[in-house]
């Protein structure tokens, strides 16, 4: 069998039920295959095919998920997020040299003035409510071209996204066709998934995370996979009682808002057949996914994933082994080992140092950036490795314990601080609902650090109990020297904290 985004969804049972939504027909494995034929002739009878790049603009949903993995099956996708405006699409559309937009029929947003400054086709996506959830037609206004209608190879790109850019030109990444199907089986292996498995999606559909741990993982193990319009705190509990989903994954952003109204849906909770939960794409901290675990009734599995390792690299393992509250867990999929933050050498087991990995999930490298790629990359023990830019350490048991990013380490005068251990320290306060530590500037020691905080529901803390409290449990040079108390921590696209430029947005820099 090719490795290939194809070959996810093959040989699976016909009638097995594949993509759906909350309160609509479920769309079958059948259905599914149907669709990707569909999709293919109408894109190659508009010139669209192999290596060519297509942007997609569209909400999340169920079409979402299902234009995905129709259109890798022919071209490149490259999913943009529905909120930019005009300059960053004109930004990213030029960036990726898209041959097409596909956008909702009704759509008529900044991404189509941007599409036509640089002269590229629109295709229009439109399907009907009443059919099963994630039929849709495609439609053109005519030929743009010739294409090439083989189908995609293994080592073609399936999916390019960029890194977040936040100190710097945002980069390319290109994933290959068997970037992505090893990258579903390593995690469908994983969390064993199988057939019986539903999944409710709440990650947006332009990110990693939700493309490849929800959709792409799911699909490939015969399993259900059930598109909301996006995360909701106020809505989760009803999706979750409709759906009734053997698991979900998020961020830990959202799996607080989620536990901040578990009380009110206790009812809906005891009766909810969740087989574990997931977290990824930031760091979980150990009192959340403690009452996770106690709120739920069920084992909570944090994953560490990145764009560049098309999402998993390692992964809390499910029951009988335990899971490590602060661990990411174990090697899931990629090779893992611990190099020289200076250096190109690998260190022996037990070393602190900086997180790389090797396997067939990761990018082969940063399109048309020899230097990142020279950063990035090296080769060792007849391997090539990529550094993640995380610091880390593997205990005694193998799972491995990450310190922080390396740009987000905090330097006070010559004394590194993991901002994620303060995090830690600061949210075993029972009245702190949120917090997330940063890097401010400091004309003498060069850094300080700070903190943002969000209060539980009634808590009257201040500034001056918060700094006691850290002082009691962090030694000295670790305690906030500022802390600011925010009714919401101002997030990413996809709902996670970004710690780089916190101090700026919260104006508190300099």
């Amino acid at each position: 069998m090719s490795r290939t985004v194809s070959a996810l969804i093959a040989g699976h049972d016909e009638n097995a039920l594949a993509i759906g939504a909350p309160d609509r027909e479920w769309l079958t494995y059948g259905g599914l295959r149907r669709l990707s034929a569909d999709v293919s002739g109408t894109l190659h009878g508009t010139g669209i095919g192999r290596g060519d790049r297509v942007a997609i603009v569209l909400p999340n949903g169920p079409e979402m998920a299902a234009a995905f993995m129709t259109i890798a099956q022919v071209a490149t996708t490259a999913p943009l997020n529905p909120a930019y405006r005009q300059e960053e699409y004109e930004f990213y559309l030029e960036d990726l040299r898209a041959k097409a937009l596909v956008v909702a029929e009704d759509y008529d947003g900044p991404a189509l003035p941007a599409a036509a400054r640089f002269g590229i086709a629109v295709v229009r996506l439109s399907f009907d409510p009443s059919e099963p959830a994630g039929t849709f037609t495609l439609s053109t206004d005519g030929k743009i071209g010739d294409c090439d209608d083989a189908a995609p190879a293994e080592d073609d790109v399936a999916l390019i996204l960029h890194t977040s850019g936040t100190t710097s030109r945002p980069k390319i990444v290109p994933l290959l066709q068997s970037n992505i199907f090893a990258s579903a089986h390593n995690i469908l292996k994983s969390l064993a998934l199988t057939p019986e498995d539903r999944c409710l999606n709440v990650m947006p559909l332009f990110h990693i995370h939700g493309l490849i741990a929800a959709v792409a993982a799911s699909l490939a193990a015969g399993a259900q996979i059930c598109c909301t319009p996006g995360f909701n705190a106020l809505r989760f509990y009803s999706q979750l009682d409709t759906v009734e989903p053997t698991w979900y994954t998020a961020v830990p952003t959202m799996h607080q808002a989620i536990l901040a109204r578990a009380e009110r849906n206790r009812e809906i909770i005891d009766k909810a057949r969740l087989r574990f939960l997931r977290s990824s794409s930031a760091s979980l901290p150990a009192p959340v996914m403690e009452e996770l675990v106690r709120t739920f009734g069920a084992p909570v599995v944090e994953a560490y994933g990145m764009t560049e390792a098309t999402h998993q690299m390692c992964c809390n393992p499910l029951p009988p082994r335990i899971q490590k509250p602060g661990s990411v867990g174990v090697p899931a999929g990629p090779e893992v080992r611990i190099a020289d933050e200076g250096e190109n050498l690998l260190l022996a087991g037990g070393a602190t140092g900086e997180v790389v990995i090797s396997g067939p999930n990761v990018t082969p490298g940063y399109e048309g950036n020899a230097k990142a790629n020279g950063d990035s990359f090296f080769e060792s023990e007849g391997k090539r490795w990529f550094r993640t830019g995380d610091q880390g350490q593997f205990d005694s048991d193998g799972y491995l314990n990450l310190t922080g990013r390396l740009k987000e380490i905090i330097n006070r005068g010559g004394e590194k601080i993991s901002p994620l251990e303060v995090d830690a320290v600061l949210l075993s306060h029972s009245e702190i609902a949120q917090v997330v530590c940063f890097g401010v500037p400091h004309a003498k020691l060069g850094e300080d650090i700070a903190a943002a905080v969000v209060l539980k529901e009634g808590s009257g803390l201040d500034e001056k109990a918060i700094r006691a409290f850290a002082a009691e449990r962090l030694a000295d040079f670790k305690v906030p020297r500022s802390v600011v108390i925010l009714e919401e921590i101002p997030k990413g696209a996809t709902g996670k904290i970004q710690r780089i430029g916190m101090a700026e947005r919260l104006g508190i820099a300099g």
